[in-house]
């Protein structure tokens, strides 16, 4: 899965700097998260970085994309090797 911002988020601009990816990007109203580059931290640390520093906890893994492990994998040596 990939990870979305819901609309709980309050702009902190503490999740952009620390994605690995650079996936999380300033959206009309609040941060947004770019599936396509989002591969959880997978390939970069154990844990999604932007959930680790999330102060109200508003970044959960997105039903609506489901990825297993080796999937992400793949995704993130895809955008590493681009």
């Amino acid at each position: 899965m990939s990870l979305f911002i819901t609309d709980e988020c309050i702009n902190c601009d503490v999740c952009e700097p620390v994605c690995p990816n650079e996936a999380i990007f300033q959206g009309e109203e609040i941060y947004e998260i770019n599936p396509d580059l989002c591969t959880e931290c997978v390939g970069h640390f154990d844990k999604p970085q932007c959930q680790q520093v999330c102060p109200i906890s508003c970044i959960p893994l997105d039903p609506d994309r489901v990825e297993t492990q080796e999937q992400l994998m793949q995704k993130y040596l895809r955008i590493t090797q681009a």
